[in-house]
Parts: C-alpha cells; structure tokens; sequence
C-alpha cells in the first residue's frame, strides 16, 4: 500500500483497522462514464457512487481539532484522477498552501481556497483513515452526500474511480 499526502489530506490517509460491513450501492446516472467505489482492508464495497461526465467529487470532513469543514474536490482528466482543489477557513494542523501547487484564492469569508491543483492521484486510488463521526467523512457528489464515519468509522478504507463497468458491477 501507498500512503500519500496532499495539502489537507495529510492527516488521513494512514494506518489500517479491519471491519467488515455490507455492501451499499447509492443511485447512479445510468450513462455515467465514471464510477466510485470505497472498499475496506479485506476488499469488501462499502458503497459505489455513479459519478458525472467530470468524474468530479469532494471529500468533505470536519477538522478534528478545530470542528470546521475542510473540503478537497477531484476530477477525472484523460482518465487520471487529480486532486482539483482544496477550502478551508483556516490553515489549522495539517493544512496549508505549498507553492507551486494551484493558486491560493481567498473564499471571501476569511477562509482559503486553493483552485487548480492539478495533483495527478497514483492508480486512480486513495487511502483514507476514515474519521470518527464527529469528523464526519463523506463523499460529495453534486447534492448526493455519502457518510463514510457512519459506514465506516476508525477503519482504513480505499477510495477508487474507474470507468463503469471496470469493477463488474454497473448501478441500476
């Protein structure tokens, strides 16, 4: 396994604890050309989410210490999976700017956004050490919100996009 760190995912992607949970599939758009899937250690689908023609999606936790959202999007381009953008309101433990990395924008509500990464994520494919449920991880797809604490708390999971149909199991 690979653990990488990208600005505020620093904290997350980490150490592994099995748990075994059912299957969830949530809703898909039936022409979608790109799907996400989260497994646990033992390779088990915790849940699969139809993504749009972007392939675009954000992670979304709140910050452990400080209780605030931070907010990382991903898109698909030429069917590499890149770390889009980042927002926080604050740069608190873990989080931060590195150079040459995006732009640093202001949100206009004294918090930072970091647009135009462009960070390339090895094999389609992240590690993430989901969060308590007061941290909240969750997986946002347009107005679609996936709790991954609630399915998957204190547990390493991995998070993959690949085109539908790849994995054998397509979304009704």
């Amino acid at each position: 396994m690979t653990f990488r760190r990208m600005g505020s995912l620093a904290g997350c992607l980490a150490r592994s604890l099995p748990w075994v949970l059912l299957p969830m599939a949530v809703s898909a758009q039936s022409n979608s050309p790109w799907q996400l899937s989260v497994s646990d250690s033992s390779q088990t689908t915790l849940v699969e989410i139809s993504l749009p023609e972007t392939g675009r999606w954000c992670l979304v936790w709140n910050h452990s210490v400080q209780g605030f959202p931070v907010t990382d999007c991903f898109r698909m381009k030429d069917g590499q999976l890149m770390l889009d953008s980042s927002h926080t309101p604050d740069f608190a433990a873990g989080l931060g700017y590195t150079s040459g990395r995006g732009t640093l924008k202001s949100d206009d509500k004294q918090g930072y956004r970091i647009v135009d990464m462009q960070v390339p994520i090895p094999d389609n494919h992240l590690w993430l050490r989901v969060g308590a449920p007061s941290v909240n991880h969750r997986i946002e797809v347009g107005s679609r919100l996936v709790s991954l604490s609630r399915l998957a708390a204190d547990t390493l999971v991995e998070i993959r996009v690949q085109p539908t149909g790849d994995t054998g199991k397509q979304l009704q």
